[in-house]
């Protein structure tokens, strides 16, 4: 029996059953195709007594977030603009200049960390894959290129990297080793420093049945609840928190060394996630029903569509949507094909699936009746650049949350 990763209590009780499914980030090369793939059972447990929501750690993260990783988080346009918009806001909040320092954990390729950049605000990057931080390093963005936790933090503090700001976005979730981790963060913040950290909001993944996000990347699943809970472990402690339509639903927690008063917007939301049951071990062993009757309902629509004779392309290869079509069993005999606008991907071969990925000017080559957008949370950004598909009478759909059809 595993057990949690952050109170270190057994974990016997069971969330989402996924079944089994390659890591969501391993794209297959042509070469890959005749080889067999590695499938890891996909789980998610909570613990009774901290009730943080955890896959077990079948791959650990330097296999995962390897040299040859494929996410960029520069070419979403949405996603850069959230960056822009943190930057004026936080910059004003804290009176940052050219005096401050502000750190990144898990900096990608500098998406966010060029804007500070542009402002003349000294920053520095810690980003584990060296593919990435490359890209990064040549936008003028200094990265270090290492896994963080406690002794990177402390090698980083001797070397006078004390953050005013430090900033943990989408990458509290992709720990295994929880507790090490975040004193790493309180290791590095400076006394008087403020901590942000994003993280998809567990509410919502309940609420809205959002089991696609559910994959192995993710070794954690938080409510602003747990989230205080393992902050508070190491001296941190939340006093604001935001919420955002990010992800399908995003939390920006701000944090510094304890003792700081929680806002009225943590008391709030604090008080809604436990009305919402998020303290009650029956509220998420009821969601694992809802997951089967999810999958049902998909495997329905694409059937009805094929026979039908609808074709079909999908539109991006997340780790969401990989998540999504080896639980449910969509393959090639649904999906004709993907694409992404990632050049890192296309090419490439979507795991378990095998699905091609192709450059986006294929969809408007072959005028697919369908476009199935699997990072149903850029819905919108998608169609938008897809708008073209309608000449020919195409259509989109997408979980929202729920699977529809938008004309």
């Amino acid at each position: 029996m595993s057990a949690c990763r952050l109170c270190g209590a057994p974990l016997e009780h069971v969330v989402a059953d996924l079944g089994v499914s390659p890591v969501s980030n391993d794209f297959l090369r042509e070469e890959d195709l005749g080889r067999m793939e590695p499938f890891y059972p996909l789980c998610a447990l909570v613990c009774e007594v901290c009730l943080l929501v955890q896959l077990e750690a079948f791959e650990p993260p330097e296999k995962i977030f390897s040299d040859d990783y494929a996410y960029f988080s520069s070419f979403s346009t949405g996603w850069l603009d959230h960056a822009r918009r943190y930057t004026d806001a936080i910059v004003e909040r804290l009176g940052l200049g050219a005096e401050s320092k502000v750190v990144e954990i898990a900096s990608n390729d500098g998406y966010l960390l060029q804007y500070f950049v542009a402002r003349g605000i000294p920053v520095l990057g810690v980003e584990p894959t060296a593919n990435t931080a490359a890209v990064a390093i040549a936008k003028g963005v200094p990265t270090e290129v290492r896994f963080f936790g406690s002794e990177t933090a402390a090698d980083l503090h001797r070397a006078g990297h004390a953050a005013d700001l430090l900033i943990a976005n989408n990458v509290l979730a992709h720990v295994p080793d929880l507790n090490d981790f975040v004193e790493g963060l309180s290791l590095l913040l400076a006394p008087e420093g403020v901590l942000t950290i994003e993280f998809p909001h567990l509410l919502r993944l309940l609420e809205e049945a959002q089991f696609d996000t559910i994959y192995h990347e993710h070794y954690s699943y938080f409510s602003l609840l747990t989230a205080s809970r393992a902050l508070e472990r190491h001296g941190l402690a939340i006093f604001d928190v935001e919420e955002m339509p990010t992800h399908g639903g995003s939390l920006r927690i701000y944090a510094g060394h304890a003792p700081r008063e929680p806002g009225e917007r943590v008391r709030e939301l604090r008080e809604r996630e436990r009305g919402a049951g998020l303290e009650e071990l029956p509220t998420y062993l009821a969601f694992a029903d809802r997951v089967r009757r999810e999958k049902r309902e998909i495997v329905r629509f694409f059937i009805e569509q094929k026979e039908a004779g609808v074709s079909i392309a999908g539109y991006g290869a997340p780790a969401k949507g990989n998540t999504l079509l080896n639980y449910c069993g969509i393959g090639r005999d649904f999906i004709d094909y993907t694409v992404d606008l990632n050049p890192h991907k296309q090419g490439r071969y979507l795991p378990g699936t095998r699905i091609p990925i192709r450059d986006p000017d294929e969809i408007r080559r072959t005028q697919p009746a369908l476009v199935f957008i699997l990072p149903w949370n850029l819905r919108d950004e998608v169609m938008e650049q897809l708008a073209f598909v309608r000449e020919w009478g195409g259509r989109f759909a997408a979980r929202s949350p729920e699977i529809r059809i938008f004309l």
